[in-house]
Formats: structure tokens, C-alpha cells, sequence
């Protein structure tokens, strides 16, 4: 039986939906558990279960969390170091929903990436100057591509903020995704276990 009466839950993150009968939580970084509509978990209360969504009750207010969205408490906010739990897709790939100076950008994690990388269409959509950054090449699947090297004033995924983090704006066609690469990544700690990462922050 779920115990309702846990302590109050620092940051909740929607790992997963079951039909529409059950969740998949995590909280603080730690092991994902499912919890049924109208259990209540580590403080945590699910009301209702709708596609890739999840009404849940925390703090004694109402939240809809998406899947793989974060809900950072007060009681995060005062403990420090910032932390977020990513979920695979079916390919294994682990996404992240993050804003990027205040606007969303879903990236894909890829350590393979020096900086983060993003597609001209979200760098103009979030109206990054990028023409005004230093100009170079890189290597693609595709080729040689085009691109400018920025500095983006905040990147934030969960509890995580980051600032003034290197990236690369891809110039025309070739880059179709945003990448989560290293200039991100090596200031956090990496924890993957199975189907789940938690990245938290180091500085």
C-alpha cells in the first residue's frame, strides 16, 4: 500500500503514462514507481491520467505534469544542487523538455556532441543573434555543415539552470533535432539506470 503520509516530495518528474490508470513518477532522482489513479505516493496524489499527461496533487495544489516535465517544490529550490530525471524513448534515446532562455526546446541527449547544437529554425524562433557569433564548419552525417558558435544566457531542464552555455547554430538543412551535448553535460553528473537518466547539477 502506498503511504500517503511520506514527506513532501522535491521534485516530481513524469517518467511515464499506463493507459489511464497509472503513472510512472520519480522523485529527487531516485527509482521510478507506479502510482494508480487516486494512490497517493511519497505526498504525491494522482487524480487523473490523460495522454502523456498527469493531473497530480502536490503541495496541496493541483499540477498537470507532461511527460518528462519536472515539478520543482520549494523544498528543492532551498536544497542546492538541482537535479532532473530523463526518460527514454522507444529508440532509447533519452529526451530532454527544456527552456532555453525562457523558451521550450526538446533536445536529445548526445554525448557525442561537443556543444549543444541547434537547428537554425529554433535558434531564430528563439530570437538568438547567432550571425553575430563566430563562424566555423563542422562534420555531419550529411557532410560539411555550417555554423555559428554562441553562448546561450540560460539553459534550464527540471531543477537544473545553467548559464552562458556554448552551443552551435546549424545553418540550412542537416541538423533536424536539438542536441544536448557536452557544454551542458560535463557540468552535471550523469546517472542512467535502465529506462531513466538523472542528471544533477555540479556547479
Amino acid at each position: 500500500m502506498l503511504a500517503a503520509t511520506a514527506a513532501g516530495a522535491a521534485e516530481v518528474s513524469l517518467i511515464g503514462v499506463i493507459g489511464r490508470s497509472a503513472v510512472v513518477l520519480a522523485v529527487d532522482g531516485g527509482d521510478p514507481k507506479t502510482v494508480k489513479v487516486g494512490q497517493s505516493w511519497r505526498g504525491i496524489t494522482v487524480i487523473e491520467v490523460e495522454h502523456d499527461r498527469a493531473t497530480v496533487e502536490i503541495d496541496g495544489r493541483k499540477r498537470v505534469l507532461e511527460r518528462g516535465q519536472h515539478y520543482r517544490s520549494a523544498a528543492a529550490m532551498a536544497s542546492g544542487r538541482g537535479k532532473a530525471v530523463l526518460a527514454a524513448d522507444s529508440r532509447g534515446h533519452f529526451l530532454a523538455d527544456a527552456t532555453v532562455n525562457g523558451l521550450p526546446v526538446r533536445f536529445v541527449v548526445d554525448t557525442g556532441a561537443t556543444f549543444i547544437a541547434l537547428p537554425q529554425r529554433d535558434a531564430e524562433r528563439l530570437g538568438i543573434d547567432y550571425r553575430a557569433g563566430q563562424l566555423g564548419q563542422t562534420r555531419t552525417a550529411n557532410g560539411v555543415a555550417q555554423v555559428y558558435v554562441v553562448k546561450l544566457d540560460a539553459v534550464r531542464i527540471g531543477g537544473i539552470e545553467l548559464h552562458n552555455v556554448d552551443a552551435t547554430v546549424h545553418v540550412g538543412a542537416g541538423l533536424d533535432q536539438a542536441l544536448l551535448g557536452m557544454s551542458f553535460l560535463n557540468r552535471v553528473q550523469m546517472q542512467r539506470d535502465g529506462g531513466t537518466m538523472t542528471l544533477i547539477q555540479r556547479f
